[in-house]
């Protein structure tokens, strides 16, 4: 078993990732790419708009659901079965969307394929772990964040191009072919590389991390548009985190849990945890903001929004290998100090943009904050799994993979909710000095008031964004406590761990 597991480390299975990678990537892919075309869904089957945003929330809340089981389904199945599977249902659910007649069936299949989609991130990653010495890391996960980081950066803009062109149905009809053809290799090509054990699922702890969990996503998520004081906002936040706790506690009770948050005793994952958490919170100002910023109140339209984003992303998934390999030589703190420095002097610049801030500006700033990003988020959390041993990979993964989730949809409502309450009292302030002065003013009533809302919610902007550079100083001072890790002890038990072997691909 030693042997079969010092192979896989001298010769990574470069066909068997690269199947992983597609899969992955077009799963991702389809979390941002339905945004857009939402309108035209809402004109075709006449539906409203809190309706619609359940393609989103739902899908979101599957993915919530599904991500803290991925550590039991990675242990106790073969990672070809379990790919197949995932990306069965990823398959099937696009099928279903592209032809989907109704509104229900839409929303279904969507639904059937964030069941998929769910597992294929933490399955690629493990692979990785545990396909690479921890000396690779760093490169291996850098081709990963490419993945991770690209593929719903450029979904608004791809989304945006076909809808002007095509209908919203295209985005399916795009994606189908493509999830079909890495089927079929997968079905031929695919071997297994993680280790299985005989555990069992504890069913109750399911049902906690499922209402845990979801119980938070949803709360958080529905928070912008339906405020704080809504019963069913802070009714499921509340019983989310108390189902949270109890599954926290259970998990820590048991021998074979079925997330292990045990692995948090390990300094460097429990801070790598800690600055990705906080680092979510402050990536989702831009990508919220600027497009409210630039589409209402500047009045461009949403593929000019896609596209000023376009470059930002590009740079994001070139840098992301480069940054693996720097990653390697000099570990991660130097870069995320770097890369932390940078965001939080553009996240300070976009909160003194203004009414004609040149579109060239935001570009560039957008850029330039996504340099930055590309710098810390996968050396960060790469340094923090390579103190795990690699039996633990697998909740380390999951952990990380759900801990971003959560805290994306808790940074987005908490964003969300500062620049509306900026925005209101602004607003207030705006109108009131207007009516102090309206004999003086030659405006209609209209036009004031919008004149007064957009600069209420220019505002608003600019004090989120300013609120986003101070919650990213947080993630720079954690930065600094960074130490360099080298492979645990128990790594070099792992084949005792191990229950099944089986052979890899060789390319």
């Amino acid at each position: 078993m030693a042997k079969d597991f010092n192979s896989v480390q001298k010769r990574p299975p470069y066909g068997m990732i690269s199947i992983l990678f597609i899969g992955a990537f077009v799963a991702i892919l389809n979390e941002t790419l339905l945004n857009i075309a939402l309108p035209a869904i809402m004109e075709e089957f006449d539906v409203n708009a809190t309706a619609v945003q359940w393609l989103s929330t739902g899908y979101m809340l599957i993915n919530g659901i599904l991500i803290p089981t991925s550590a039991f389904f990675i242990q106790r199945f073969s990672d070809k079965k379990l790919f197949l599977t995932a990306m069965s249902l990823f398959t099937l659910g696009t099928f279903l969307a592209s032809i989907a007649p109704a509104f229900g069936v839409l929303l279904g299949a969507r639904m059937i394929q964030a069941s998929g989609s769910a597992i294929m991130m933490p399955l690629l990653m493990n692979v990785m772990l545990t396909a690479f010495p921890v000396e690779k890391r760093g490169s291996a996960m850098g081709m990963f964040g490419l993945v991770m980081i690209t593929a719903p950066a450029i979904g608004p803009t791809l989304s945006g191009w076909l809808i002007e062109h095509y209908s919203w149905r295209m985005l399916f009809d795009l994606v189908l072919p493509i999830a079909l053809l890495t089927l079929v290799f997968a079905a031929f090509k695919l071997k297994d590389v993680t280790p299985q054990r005989a555990i069992k699922l504890d069913i109750f702890s399911l049902v906690l991390s499922s209402i845990g969990f979801g119980g938070l996503l949803y709360g958080f998520s529905s928070a912008g548009e339906k405020g704080w004081d809504s019963p069913i906002v802070y009714g499921t936040i509340v019983i989310g985190s108390l189902a949270l706790i109890t599954f926290i506690l259970r998990q820590l009770r048991m021998d074979d849990p079925m997330l292990e948050f045990r692995i948090y005793k390990y300094p460097m994952f429990a801070l790598s945890s800690a600055i990705s958490i906080v680092i979510s919170v402050a990536m989702f100002s831009a990508m919220i903001l600027l497009p409210i910023y630039v589409q209402t109140i500047r009045g461009i339209s949403p593929m000019e929004s896609g596209l000023l984003m376009l470059p930002g992303a590009i740079i994001m998934g070139i840098m992301s290998p480069i940054t693996g390999k720097l990653f390697d030589k000099y570990g991660a703190r130097i870069l995320a100090v770097i890369g932390l420095i940078i965001t939080v002097v553009t996240s300070f610049y976009f909160s003194k943009i203004g009414m004609n801030t040149p579109y060239s500006t935001l570009v560039l700033l957008y850029t330039l904050r996504m340099f930055g990003m590309s710098m810390v988020m996968m050396p960060v959390m790469t340094n923090g799994l390579n103190q795990l041993p690699a039996q633990n990979n697998p909740h380390g993964t999951a952990l990380n993979n759900t801990l971003q989730q959560v805290s994306g949809a808790i940074g987005s409502a908490l964003l969300i909710t500062v620049m509306n309450n900026q925005t209101k009292r602004k607003a207030e302030e705006l109108a009131s000095d207007a009516m102090a002065n309206i004999g003086e003013s030659a405006a209609t009533t209209s036009e004031l008031q919008q004149q007064i809302m957009n600069e209420a919610m220019l505002h608003g902007i600019n004090y989120t964004f300013f609120i986003s550079s101070l919650i990213a100083v947080l993630a720079l001072i954690l930065a600094f406590f960074i130490k360099r890790v080298k492979p645990n002890q128990e790594d070099k038990t792992d084949e005792e761990v191990a229950v099944k072997q089986l052979d890899v691909v060789k390319d």
